[in-house]
C-alpha cells in the first residue's frame, strides 16, 4: 500500500508539472500573438550572396528565417549590414560602402521576393500595420560605422536606403569612436570630433544610435553629444558577465537617465564567463591554420570559415542557457527598471542559447519569463515595446529639429 501511494504522489507530482509547462506554453502563445515581438539585431544577410539563399524557405542551418519566424511568434527583425572593419584610406572605404549598399540591396530582394510573407519596414508603425496584415517586419541596420568612411553624407544615403541605426564601431577602432575590444586600445580617447558629427547627423535625420562594441569612454562620450535616446542593440550586463562588450551598471545608470534601451545579446560568451575549454580552443587553432591569415582571405572563404566556426560552438562549446539570458534581464529591470531592456539576439553571429537557438524557439523566453513572475505589460515592453519607444522618441526629434 505504502508503495502503492508514494507511486500515486509521484504520478500526481508529474503531471502537475506537465500541466504547469502546457499552460506557460500556451500562455506564452497567447502573449505573442497578441504582442509585437521585435528582435534587435541578427547577422542573416551574411549569408544572402550565396546562390539559392532564400528567407522564404526554412533553413536547415541558419538560426533565422521567415518560416522560423512565424514559428516562433516574433514579429520584427533587425537585419544587419554588417562589415568587418579593415584599412582607413579612400578606395577602403569607397570599396566597403558599395559593398554596404550591395548587402542593404540583397536585404530588400530578398525582402520583395517574399512579399506575401513580409516587407522592409522603417517605422514603428509599419511594423504594426504589417502585424496586423500578418506579415513579418524586416528593419534593416548597419554594424560598423566603418563604410561611412569620413564622407558625412552616406549616413543620409544609407538613412535613405531603409537603415534605422548604425552601430558606431565593431571589435576595432574606427573614425568615429574607440571599439571596447580593440587590442591596440584607445585611439581617439572615446567619440572622436568626426563622430560627433556622425551621431548629431543620425539625430538629425531621426536614425538610431547604437551604442554596442564600443568602449566605455566612447559610450558616455556619446550621452553627452546626443539629442536623443540611444539602443545597445545586442549587449549584456558586465555585472554577471566580465566581457567589456558588456554594459556596467554605471553604464545601466546612465542608459536609463539618457532614455535608451539595452537589448540583451543571447551569445553565451557575452551572458556568462567562459570556462576552461581546451578541446574548444584547440579546434579553433586547427581552424586557424587551415585557412591561415583572415585577411587575405576571399569573401567565399570567410563564409566557410563562420560556417565551420559556428559548428565547432554548436559541437564544443560549454553554453549559455535561456535561464542565464533571463537573469541579465532580471538584472537590468532590478538595476534601471523593466523600461529599459529588451532583447537583440545576435542569431547568425554568434548568438544563440540551449533552449533558444533559432528564431522558431522565441518563445521559450517568454515561458521563462512567466515563470519568474514578469507580466503580460512587462513582456509586451521586453519584446519590443521599450525599443519601439525610444525608435518613436528618435523619429519625433527629428521631424521636431527639421526646418
Amino acid at each position: 500500500m505504502k508503495i502503492f501511494i508514494n507511486l500515486l504522489l509521484v504520478t500526481i507530482f508529474i503531471t502537475g508539472c506537465v500541466n504547469t509547462e502546457q499552460k506557460l506554453t500556451r500562455k506564452a502563445a497567447r502573449i505573442h500573438s497578441s504582442i509585437l515581438t521585435v528582435d534587435s539585431h541578427c547577422d542573416t544577410p551574411m549569408g544572402f550572396s550565396e546562390p539559392g539563399f532564400d528567407m522564404g524557405v526554412r533553413s536547415a542551418d541558419g538560426c533565422v528565417d521567415f518560416p522560423k519566424m512565424v514559428e516562433g511568434g516574433l514579429h520584427a527583425e533587425f537585419f544587419v549590414v554588417f562589415t568587418e572593419q579593415g584599412p582607413r584610406n579612400d578606395s577602403s572605404y569607397t570599396q566597403v560602402h558599395h559593398k554596404a549598399l550591395q548587402i542593404i540591396s540583397e536585404i530588400r530582394n530578398n525582402v520583395e521576393k517574399n512579399s506575401s510573407m513580409a516587407e522592409i519596414a522603417t517605422t514603428p508603425d509599419d511594423a504594426c500595420r504589417l502585424k496586423k496584415a500578418h506579415k513579418i517586419a524586416a528593419f534593416i541596420g548597419m554594424e560598423n560605422g566603418y563604410p561611412i568612411g569620413k564622407d558625412i553624407s552616406r549616413i543620409k544615403q544609407y538613412y535613405d536606403q531603409g537603415v534605422r541605426y548604425i552601430t558606431l564601431a565593431h571589435s576595432k577602432n574606427n573614425d568615429i569612436c574607440d571599439s571596447s575590444t580593440d587590442p591596440a586600445g584607445s585611439e581617439n580617447n572615446g567619440l572622436s570630433p568626426f563622430g560627433m558629427q556622425v551621431v548629431k547627423e543620425m539625430n538629425r535625420l531621426g536614425m538610431m544610435v547604437d551604442v554596442s562594441h564600443i568602449s566605455d569612454k566612447s559610450f558616455f562620450d556619446v550621452l553627452k553629444v546626443t539629442a536623443t535616446p540611444v539602443i545597445a542593440s545586442h549587449s549584456s550586463c558586465r555585472a554577471l558577465c566580465a566581457s567589456p562588450r558588456n554594459l556596467s551598471d554605471d553604464m545601466l545608470l546612465a542608459l536609463k537617465e539618457n532614455g535608451g534601451v539595452i537589448q540583451i545579446c543571447i551569445l553565451s560568451n557575452y551572458l556568462k564567463t567562459p570556462e576552461p575549454n581546451p578541446e574548444l580552443d584547440l579546434k579553433i587553432k586547427d581552424l586557424q591554420k587551415k585557412y591561415g591569415d583572415w585577411h587575405a582571405l576571399s569573401d567565399s572563404s570567410k563564409k566557410l570559415v563562420h560556417k565551420e566556426f559556428k559548428n565547432l560552438l554548436r559541437t564544443y562549446e560549454k553554453s549559455a542557457t535561456v535561464k542565464d539570458v533571463v537573469d541579465h534581464i532580471d538584472h537590468v529591470v532590478q538595476v534601471i527598471g523593466i523600461d529599459y531592456v529588451g532583447i537583440g539576439t545576435d542569431f547568425d553571429g554568434g548568438g544563440g542559447v540551449d533552449g533558444c537557438r533559432t528564431a522558431a524557439e522565441m518563445k521559450n523566453i517568454t515561458i521563462e519569463l512567466l515563470r519568474r513572475g514578469y507580466t503580460r505589460s512587462d513582456i509586451k515592453k521586453i519584446w519590443g515595446g521599450n525599443l519601439m519607444r525610444v525608435f518613436r522618441k528618435v523619429e519625433e526629434m527629428a521631424k521636431n529639429s527639421a526646418p
